[in-house]
C-alpha cells in the first residue's frame, strides 16, 4: 500500500481532510464513507504537489510570481500562465512520487479489474463556502498507465491557468494558501450521465430535485455541448412535474487511443429519454440521502453505466441560491433608532 503522506484512499478520507486532498477529494471520501456508490479511487495529496513545487522553485519563483500580479492585468496573467504551465508539464516528477503513484495505480487496477481511470484536479479551496474553484481546473478521462504521470502534472499545471489565476487575484486569495491534489478514480463507462440539484437552480425551490442528463459521458452536459434532458421531481412525493426531452445529437465516448471523442447519436436515440422513471426515482432517493448527510442543498454529478448501475462522481454545495440568501436584505444602521426618529421627526 502506498505511503499515507502521498496517497489517500477514498475510504480513509472526509471533508475534514480538504487541506490535504482538496475539495473534490474530500467530498469523494465523504460520500464513500457515507455508503454512497462512488467509483473507487485515491487522491495524490497536496504533499506531493508541495514537494514538486519546492523543487521547481529552486530555479525560479512560482507562487511569489503569481502573488505579484495585479488583478485584471490579463496580458501579464496570460504570460505568467503560459510560462508556469509549460515549466510544470515539462518538469520531471521526483522518483518517490512516481513510485507511490504507480504503486497505488496498480493496487486500484487489481481491485477493480480495469486499467482506465479518470484523473481529476482537486484544489484546496475548491467548493469552499466562500470560494468555488469548480470547473477552473482540468479533468482527464479514460487515462491509462502510460499517460498517468503526465496527466497528474497537467492537473497541477491547471492551477495556473489564466482562469484560475484571474479568479484568485480578483478575490485576493493568498497563493501560499492554495495547493492542488489530484483524484485518480476508476472510470465509469457511462451509458448516461449528468447533474442534479437538490433545489431548483432556476427558482430556488427546496421541495424538488432537478435532474439533467444526456447520453454518454457527462462532459457533454457540463461543457454545454448538448442540451440535456431535464426533469423536475418532487423531493418527497416523487411526482415528475417537468419532462423536457431534448435532441441529443452527440455523445462523448472513449476514443480508441484513449481520452474522449464526440460521436453522433443514432437517430432512434436522439429524442429518446436518457433515463427511465425508475432511474429518476433512484436518483431522487440518492439526492435526498446526500443532502441529509451534508445538511445543505447539493450540486451532484452522476453516471449510469451500461448495466444500469448508478454512481456518484461528485457532490458540492449549491452556491447560487445559498449566496443570495446569505446577503443581508439591508445594511444595518449605526443607530438602530434612526429610522424611528426619521419617521416621527417632523411630527412635533
Amino acid at each position: 500500500m502506498a505511503s499515507a503522506a502521498i496517497i489517500g484512499w477514498f475510504e480513509a478520507l472526509g471533508l475534514a481532510d480538504r487541506a490535504a486532498v482538496g475539495g473534490k477529494g474530500g467530498s469523494l471520501g465523504e460520500l464513500t464513507r457515507a455508503g454512497i456508490a462512488v467509483p473507487p479511487g485515491f487522491v495524490v495529496k497536496t504533499a506531493a504537489f508541495e514537494n514538486f513545487l519546492r523543487a521547481l522553485e529552486h530555479a525560479s519563483p512560482v507562487r511569489e510570481r503569481v502573488q505579484s500580479l495585479r488583478a485584471g492585468d490579463l496580458a501579464a496573467i496570460r504570460n505568467c500562465s503560459d510560462e508556469l504551465r509549460a515549466r510544470i508539464r515539462s518538469a520531471q516528477l521526483p522518483p518517490e512520487i512516481c513510485e507511490e503513484l504507480t504503486t497505488a495505480y496498480a493496487s486500484l487496477c487489481e481491485r477493480t479489474g480495469a486499467a482506465d481511470v479518470a484523473v481529476r484536479s482537486s484544489a484546496t479551496t475548491e467548493d469552499a463556502a466562500d470560494a468555488s474553484f469548480a470547473g477552473l481546473q482540468d479533468t482527464y478521462l479514460w487515462v491509462g498507465e502510460a499517460q498517468l504521470l503526465e496527466r497528474v502534472r497537467a492537473c497541477w499545471a491547471s492551477l495556473y491557468s489564466v482562469e484560475s489565476i484571474s479568479y484568485r487575484r480578483d478575490r485576493g486569495i493568498v497563493e501560499q494558501d492554495v495547493a492542488m491534489a489530484v483524484v485518480v478514480q476508476s472510470m465509469v463507462d457511462a451509458r448516461t450521465a449528468g447533474v442534479m440539484f437538490t433545489r431548483s437552480p432556476t427558482t430556488g425551490d427546496r421541495s424538488v430535485v432537478t435532474i439533467e442528463g444526456a447520453w454518454g459521458l457527462g462532459s457533454t452536459v457540463v461543457g454545454g455541448e448538448v442540451t440535456p434532458d431535464r426533469w423536475v421531481v418532487g423531493k418527497i412525493t416523487g411526482e415528475i412535474s417537468v419532462r423536457e426531452i431534448s435532441d441529443k445529437h452527440i455523445e462523448h465516448r472513449r476514443a480508441r487511443e484513449g481520452g474522449v471523442e464526440a460521436v453522433a447519436v443514432p437517430d432512434e436515440r436522439r429524442r429518446a429519454p436518457c433515463l427511465s422513471d425508475a432511474e429518476l426515482g433512484e436518483l431522487r432517493q440518492i439526492a435526498r440521502q446526500v443532502e441529509r448527510h451534508y445538511g445543505c442543498a447539493q450540486d451532484i454529478e452522476w453516471a449510469v453505466d451500461a448495466r444500469g448501475a448508478l454512481r456518484l462522481l461528485q457532490s458540492r454545495p449549491e452556491t447560487v441560491w445559498s449566496a443570495k440568501e446569505a446577503q443581508p436584505a439591508a445594511r444595518p444602521a449605526a443607530d438602530p433608532l434612526a429610522h424611528v426618529m426619521s419617521i416621527f421627526g417632523g411630527r412635533r
